[in-house]
């Protein structure tokens, strides 16, 4: 094809934008409202997604010294638990340490400090944090088999929770995208369909004057096109700019609920590529080529 062909049929789509406004600001807007509702329901299957795993990624296992260990034993078993494949949080506390920290949780019943100055019952532990609550049970069977330790208190029944909660969040929300991304090729489909049949005449005429079938399409693929790009672009304003409104009115107001699940909501920055580029894509798969293919059987003159 010319250069000047291409600039004439693109041109001719682009007018056809204007001329066919009603019918453009109907496909737009179907178009727009289905990417809004995908939008909502990727983000909200992320943010839940995140949020179980925070919350999951809380759980401490404690490793319990025997009571008489030495140090020598201690820097042998801190060396092996760092070392421990998954491990990617250790904090040691000494009975000293344990016995502060429920001084200060029991202050206003008792002095835990004078009770037991001379015989201390707590045992050195470690607060270990594992990477994933699908390794707890793993690093739990490894952390027993080092010298010195007493037990393992690991959460594996609510780890197990958290990984089957995680699951069936990630499946509900990228399912209810999946759906919608269906509901929508099928009602954008018939839009366009509509908009194809009320120019049916204007397709017969350019073909019986002699227009080949690619000259008949080019200009309503430049029209689909440019269409599902410019609700890709409303969508993504109207969907990114509500969530970033929504990011800092959550960081700002923030609550005992809000703090359980990591105090924040996914940042805008993690999530914005992904957002712009499906509409993207969106618009220039179903309007673009949706066009161009839906004007098939009205080339057979």
């Amino acid at each position: 094809m010319r250069f000047s062909s291409f600039t004439y049929l693109v041109g001719q789509g682009l007018h056809n934008l204007r001329a066919n406004r009603l019918m453009t600001f109907a496909s737009m807007g179907v178009l727009t409202v289905c990417m809004l509702l995908i939008g909502a329901a990727y983000l909200l299957g992320v943010n839940i997604d995140a949020m179980v795993e925070y919350i999951g990624d809380q759980n401490e296992t404690v490793v319990y010294m025997d009571q008489g260990a030495s140090d020598d034993q201690i820097a042998a078993a801190d060396t092996a638990i760092r070392s421990t494949a998954h491990v990617v949080g250790v904090t040691y506390m000494s009975p000293q340490d344990v016995l502060a920290v429920y001084s200060d949780m029991l202050s206003s019943y008792t002095n835990l400090q004078d009770a037991f100055a001379n015989d201390n019952p707590f045992y050195p532990n470690y607060r270990v944090v594992v990477d994933s609550p699908d390794n707890i049970e793993s690093v739990s069977q490894q952390l027993r088999q080092i010298d010195g330790v007493y037990q393992v208190n690991a959460p594996l029944e609510m780890s197990k929770v958290f990984v089957s909660l995680q699951k069936i969040v990630s499946y509900a929300c990228y399912g209810i995208v999946l759906v919608l991304a269906i509901v929508s090729i099928v009602v954008i489909n018939n839009t366009i369909k509509i908009t194809v049949f009320n120019r049916r005449k204007e397709i017969n005429i350019m073909k019986l004057v002699g227009a080949t079938n690619g000259f008949i399409r080019f200009p309503f693929f430049v029209e689909g096109v440019t269409s599902g790009l410019i609700s890709a672009a409303l969508a993504s304003g109207i969907i990114c700019g509500a969530y970033y409104a929504l990011t800092r009115w959550y960081a700002e107001n923030p609550s005992n609920l809000s703090q359980m699940f990591g105090g924040q909501l996914v940042p805008l920055t993690n999530v914005w590529f992904y957002l712009v580029g499906g509409f993207a894509l969106l618009g220039f798969v179903l309007c673009g080529i949706g066009t161009a293919t839906s004007i098939r059987k009205h080339l057979n003159v």
